[in-house]
């Protein structure tokens, strides 16, 4: 199993717009980040995590010509406005891409692509399938078992995702319920978002992120969905443990 990094960044994406900070400025590539995405293969199987924005070069970026799975973690702009760039795919595939999310998120997307759904549909637009995700229920995609894992997201419930017993990946949490630490504990990957340093009403911080690490206790821990606030990425990354590492677009990992 290999884990792509298509975006690590929040919401924003780094540069910001208008923005001349230190690392909205930087030459350094780990310092520019599209907004958070993922990529995993399996075999023959790919799937990818989140779906935002920038979907369409992150694709065409990392070389994606094969993908039949997406897992949304929920509803906000930056994961999932690139759904309609998963057209290529149904018309590659001749079957609809499949989308798991949980049926609230669904019951969101139907509305705000309502040209993709119902007995109308617009000619030329993307196929889907839509599926539902549960926290507390398991499901598999080819030979990966995907367990979705509950979030909190300030005042909103998400999913985070265990899949197969090798990698966790959380993002925009705030906090983690006692069920999904236990059920992520000792794991060999995590993946899992830091804001900046500064408190935040629905992202941990951080220092917050680093406590749940040392909860958690995974063999390597990945960070994402990182804002321009917290820093550059050589000099965030001198002062953490050598078990935590920020991500950066583009870095892959085999996982076995």
């Amino acid at each position: 199993m290999r884990l792509t990094f298509l975006g690590t960044g929040t919401s924003q994406g780094i540069p910001v717009i208008g923005c001349q900070c230190e690392v909205c400025l930087s030459a350094d590539p780990k310092d520019r980040r599209l907004r958070s995405s993922a990529r995993i293969e399996d075999g023959e199987d790919r799937l990818v995590i989140d779906c935002g924005p920038d979907f369409r070069y992150q694709m065409l970026r990392s070389g994606t010509i094969r993908l039949q799975d997406v897992l949304i973690t929920h509803e906000h702009y930056d994961h999932t406005a690139g759904l309609d760039d998963l057209r290529p795919f149904s018309f590659i595939h001749r079957e609809p891409v499949r989308i798991y999310a949980q049926p609230e998120v669904l019951d969101n997307l139907k509305s705000r692509f309502a040209y993709a759904f119902g007995e109308n549909k617009y000619p030329g637009s993307p196929e889907f399938e839509l599926l539902p995700a549960h926290w507390n229920k398991s499901f598999e995609i080819g030979a990966l078992k995907i367990q979705p894992l509950e979030v909190n997201h300030g005042r909103l419930k998400i999913l985070g995702y265990k899949i197969g017993e090798q990698l966790a990946y959380i993002t925009d949490a705030n906090g983690l319920p006692e069920e999904t630490l236990s059920r992520i504990l000792n794991i060999q990957t995590l993946v899992i978002n830091a804001l900046h340093h500064r408190p935040h009403h629905s992202h941990f911080t951080l220092d917050e992120t680093i406590l749940q690490i040392e909860k958690i206790r995974p063999a390597r821990a990945w960070l994402i969905h990182m804002s321009h606030h917290m820093g550059l990425h050589e000099v965030i990354n001198a002062g953490l443990p050598p078990h935590i590492r920020l991500a950066y677009d583009g870095l892959m990992l085999n996982l076995s």
